[in-house]
């Protein structure tokens, strides 16, 4: 069929077809042949990966609504039907992982895990925000430290390596009231409960996972966490690298070469740099964001990476949840070159 030449004046002013882009994208907009520029030849819809990598895909259980909705095992049993090799756990106050709860019955969640095929990739907590290791609350700060302790124990009873640590935090933007820390106490304070944690971490051959946090104004610089991690001559003190987490400044495959082999697990979280400001909501699912993925899943497999990448949400689905671990199965697979 031949194409008629549109007329001039049926054409979107200037104006009107910028507002257009930037409300719904160029490539949309092209799609709909309001472009000035008529859209780039089509691709292959499907295209075969150039390569397969060798990591393990993994979820944490933030993004599944445990424990309101689901159960420990049965949030275990969905994430081995939809396809991941580990779960991320968290400690809590209180729960199946909490200091209410006795050595033997933190073994039998590792155990449950490994039953159905799965590993522990790894232990976190949100605990080390209201008892951050730097806190100017003493008394909050010896809660936190006795809160890691026990954190370490239980990485060594769920038979995982992996402890993410976040080891301290100027600010809290969430918590605007509480008076900030200066930087240099911040650092210190830090280094001394490092020090605490090593010797316990070392005999229980736990690994202490240093994140990268996009609100805690510390160590936010490649440089300055090498530096830190370097600091404590232990192979016990690592990189938990959050992907995410630099999207809002930075961008994670710039990180990836600088930080190399210290990186010991990582967070896949998907962020957009479309978002003009940040709040938790700039977090989504996977491919709904602006990380070049391929790129960063590369800058991953030169450093030598062959760990877990996990998945990190804070908002399950309030419909259907299975549905978001699916998908996100489905996204790591397309990473991984599994699809």
């Amino acid at each position: 069929m031949t194409r008629q030449p549109s007329n001039p004046s049926d054409r979107l002013s200037r104006r009107e077809l910028l507002a257009y882009t930037t409300a719904f994208g160029s490539a949309f907009v092209a799609a709909q042949g309001l472009a000035a520029e008529p859209p780039a030849k089509k691709q292959s819809r499907r295209k075969s990966p150039a390569k397969k990598y060798g990591m393990k895909k993994s979820i944490n259980l933030w993004a599944l609504p445990y424990p309101d909705k689901m159960s420990l095992r049965e949030c275990f049993e969905l994430c081995k039907e939809a396809g991941f090799d580990g779960v991320e756990v968290n400690y809590a106050l209180e729960g199946d992982l909490s200091p209410e709860v006795s050595r033997a019955d933190i073994r039998k969640v590792g155990e449950m895990a490994r039953k159905m095929g799965l590993a522990i990739s790894g232990l976190c907590s949100f605990l080390f925000w209201p008892y951050s290791l730097t806190h100017n609350d003493p008394a909050k700060r010896k809660k936190g430290l006795e809160l890691a302790t026990k954190m370490v124990e239980a990485a060594k009873l769920l038979e995982t390596e992996n402890l993410l640590i976040v080891p301290g935090a100027v600010y809290i933007p969430w918590l605007p009231d509480e008076p900030p820390v200066p930087p240099d106490v911040c650092d210190r304070r830090a280094r001394e409960a490092m020090k605490r944690l090593i010797p316990l971490a070392e005999k229980a051959d736990v690994s202490l996972n240093v994140e990268n946090i996009c609100l805690n104004a510390y160590l936010h610089d490649p440089a300055e966490m090498n530096a830190f991690v370097d600091s404590f001559q232990s192979d016990h003190v690592r990189v938990h690298f959050d992907t995410g987490n630099v999207m809002e400044y930075q961008f994670p495959e710039h990180w990836i070469p600088l930080l190399g082999k210290r990186i010991k697990n990582i967070h896949l979280k998907e962020s957009s740099k479309k978002v003009g400001e940040f709040n938790i909501n700039t977090f989504r699912p996977l491919l709904d964001g602006t990380t070049d993925w391929p790129v960063v899943i590369e800058a991953l497999d030169r450093v030598g990476y062959r760990g877990y990448l996990t998945f990190e949400y804070f908002n399950p689905f309030p419909h259907w949840p299975e549905s978001l671990v699916y998908q996100t199965s489905d996204a790591i697979d397309r990473m991984l070159g599994r699809s």
